[in-house]
């Protein structure tokens, strides 16, 4: 062997040498934990936003206590309360008074008392009604006033109250009595005594005011699936609009097409031979439709969100801060999810964005499908927003929020982790270019965006309510719906009303109508509705006059009146409609920020309908309306259970009142058909399934604001992209080598149950 050989090997036996000792000290280390970075110093404005933040559960408990003790009337709890006794229904934030508000925000007033909204059935009374209480100061109650004449011009009457889970266990009770006559029927059906019966109710209650007649649908129970996707084909109305339990009945009874008197009847019918029975096998959880057991093992992990550096945004109570937007969240326990004093870079844009209501209004050849028009505020849209799952629900690394409520009850309730803040990657960029002419260069911002998020579960669907904002000053709203569809028992002509989906189910067609309030304060309280759409106008050409061309051009409008700005839903409206503010930006237009509404919504109910009123929101995509502390919602929770004289008809909001330089209120209303089909089958998907709106600067600044963002990335073709100090995106092998730290995975949703 010579000597150069002999080198070679020495210096390949020292190299491997090396590598195993690497490998011997960094066998058994992961990557560290991610560490923390300290945020920039935001403007917080945790202090200020106590104005609008949600109900303690101390101070629930306060509120419970003082009316108890000043009102001078015997109060059952809700939780046990009949239809015959007094009751505290519910106890929500009495939001102060928007000038009160601003004088405090914007020019150091005093704080508006804190107070709050306690809603009463008053059954046990020569005069049953339910009263709306403003109960206050908190923390320490010592007055309270009736605001119902106030608020819906005179009382409300006690048929308008909301069912209560009380009023539902004693209906399914009678109902399960009532089952007890058919047990015949119900052998041979259903395999079934009644009891293993699933009962879901729907709305609205017969077809005048006064009416508390509810037909009730029945459905195989199989436990830990759906049931909402197995009718049985027998479906009963109940009239329990007595305040004596001892006086509800069922009064009706209809199987596969048949409409019969009571359960005996059916029975009769059933002995008589008279009636057609379809005879259903009992379900097995493995194969019932609607199972969402996986069908399949977990494989490796997908892709997994998280900050190297810790959250770039910043909670506080109810406060959230995210590079350069203020946001105080809160939710009200029937409307659902509300935002208020949204800010970016220090100036007020929205002062409320809050939901109002959402409709699902059903067809079928059964009657409990064919009748139903649920309003999903009188049931709570925000009291059913349940705890979230981790990983799934939202980014397993976001940051969950309790929320509070008491309805129901006179003890607050707690749906831990119902709510959540993440900053989210949308994987494309939010501008760039390539430039390969002139000059070589890259430049380019990747779109990130700050996501408030919260889910509702109403009966079969889940609404997943997400409130996005975005580093170019543009704030999205958006809504999915999935869940269960509802369904009817397939019979006759069944398929004039949807698709069917099972052996005996019909997937039963509905429309989702979703509505929204958004008071939009943009540069200042004082804003018009400014419109925007292309015109082609035929001209010569100016330097070939015997030639002519369609030229484009801008048509330029302002709206003057309430009736002028309100589009009705599916007719074509501006493309570019904005609310204006009468300051310029540096180039001379009104400072504006434009409504973009993207929407499927299926045809409004017929206006010769007697309950059409108590939706009459939905005769329309955008609204707008003089703001008015009087109309502070669009709807009423007591709508569902009397439609045919609302409480609240927001058609009554638009009298053609003047826009022009006035605060101003956008009501936007977004929603899509739905024909079940049998990829709904277990759940519908959210692809497909979304719709919302935009509120987008226009000529709000001077230029886009994201070139302020500290994600910008810009290289030059003269320049080493793989270096750090030039390209941010090349620093990434550096500073995300850590591992996130992971919270031990815990649920508790099922507690409030």
């Amino acid at each position: 062997m010579n000597m150069k050989t002999a080198l070679v090997l020495l210096v390949l036996a020292v190299a491997t040498i090396f590598a195993l000792v690497c490998v011997l000290l960094t066998r058994g280390k992961g990557p560290s934990t991610c560490q923390q970075q300290p945020l920039e110093q935001e403007d917080t404005g945790g202090g200020q936003s106590l104005v609008f933040a949600d109900l303690s559960p101390e101070e629930m408990v306060q509120v419970v206590r003082y009316l108890r003790g000043a009102l001078g009337v015997p109060l059952v709890d809700a939780s046990r309360a009949k239809p015959s006794d007094n009751c505290i229904a519910s106890i929500d934030l009495q939001v102060p008074a928007k000038a009160e508000v601003l004088r405090f925000l914007d020019e150091g007033g005093a704080r508006p008392p804190r107070e709050a909204l306690a809603v009463l059935y008053f059954g046990n009374q020569p005069d049953p009604n339910v009263t709306e209480y403003v109960v206050g100061p908190l923390p320490a109650p010592a007055y309270h006033r009736d605001v119902t004449v106030r608020r819906y011009g005179g009382t409300v009457p006690y048929h308008r109250r909301p069912v209560t889970g009380t009023e539902y266990m004693d209906i399914n009770a009678l109902i399960q009595q009532e089952l007890r006559k058919a047990p015949g029927f119900l052998s041979a059906c259903c395999e079934s005594d009644g009891t293993d019966l699933a009962i879901l109710t729907t709305a609205p209650r017969g077809f005048k005011s006064g009416d508390r007649a509810t037909w009730f649908v029945l459905f195989q129970n199989t436990p830990g699936t759906g049931y909402y996707l197995s009718p049985v084909g027998l479906e009963v109305l109940v009239d329990h609009s007595s305040l004596d339990i001892s006086q509800w009945a069922v009064s009706r009874v209809f199987y596969n097409g048949q409409y019969l008197a009571s359960a005996r009847a059916l029975e009769e019918a059933f002995v008589s031979g008279l009636l057609e029975v379809v005879r259903l096998e009992k379900a097995q959880a493995e194969t019932v439709l609607g199972s969402m057991r996986p069908r399949q093992p977990p494989r490796s992990p997908g892709p997994l969100q998280f900050e190297p550096q810790g959250p770039r945004y910043s909670v506080s109570g109810s406060h959230v801060t995210f590079q350069g937007w203020s946001i105080t969240f809160g939710m009200n326990p029937n409307s659902g999810p509300r935002l208020f004093d949204i800010r970016y870079r220090g100036k007020r844009i929205v002062y409320e964005l809050s939901l109002q209501e959402a409709l699902a209004l059903y067809g079928s050849n059964c009657p409990g499908g064919m009748s139903t028009r649920y309003l999903d505020g009188s049931f709570g849209i925000g009291r059913f927003a349940y705890e979230l799952v981790r990983g799934l629900d939202c980014p397993y690394t976001a940051t969950y929020v309790d929320r509070h409520y008491l309805v129901e009850s006179d003890t607050p309730k707690t749906n831990q982790n119902s709510l959540c803040i993440f900053e989210h990657d949308a994987a494309i960029p939010l501008r760039r270019h390539f430039s390969d002419s002139q000059s070589l260069y890259y430049g380019g911002l990747r779109k990130n965006v700050l996501v408030i998020r919260t889910i509702s579960t109403l009966i079969n669907y889940d609404y997943i309510w997400d409130f996005m904002f975005h580093s170019s000053g543009a704030v999205e709203i958006r809504v999915h719906a999935t869940g269960y569809i509802s369904s009817s028992f397939l019979h006759g002509q069944g398929t004039d009303y949807g698709n069917r989906v099972g052996p005996h189910t019909l997937g039963t067609m509905h429309l989702h109508h979703i509505h929204y309030k958004v008071d939009l304060d943009v540069d200042g309280q004082l804003n018009s509705l400014e419109t925007q759409d292309m015109e082609y106008e035929l001209m010569q050409d100016p330097w070939s006059k015997q030639n002519s061309m369609e030229r484009l051009y801008l048509r330029r409008g302002r709206l003057q009146t309430e009736d002028e700005a309100a589009f009705p839903l599916g007719a074509p409206m501006p493309r570019y409609l904005s609310f204006a503010s009468p300051n310029l930006n540096r180039w001379g237009h009104p400072r504006s920020y434009r409504i973009l509404i993207t929407s499927l919504a299926g045809k409004h109910l017929p206006t010769s309908s007697p309950m059409e009123r108590a939706i009459s929101w939905g005769r329309y995509q955008l609204a707008v309306t003089q703001r008015k502390e009087e109309e502070p919602s669009s709807t009423s929770i007591y709508n569902q259970n009397d439609p045919w004289t609302p409480t609240v008809a927001f058609a009554d909001f638009i009298n053609n009142e003047t826009i022009t330089n006035k605060d101003l209120v956008a009501w936007i209303s977004v929603g899509f058909l739905h024909v079940p089909h049998a990829e709904d089958v277990p759940n519908t998907v959210t692809v497909g399934n979304s719709v919302g709106f935009l509120l987008r600067p226009y000529n709000y600044f001077d230029e886009d604001p994201s070139v302020d963002s500290p994600d910008g990335v810009y290289f030059s073709g003269e320049q080493d992209s793989g270096v750090c100090g030039t390209n941010p995106l090349a620093c990434l092998s550096l500073t995300a080598i850590c591992a996130p730290h992971l919270p031990p995975f815990h649920y508790r949703g099922f507690l409030n149950l």
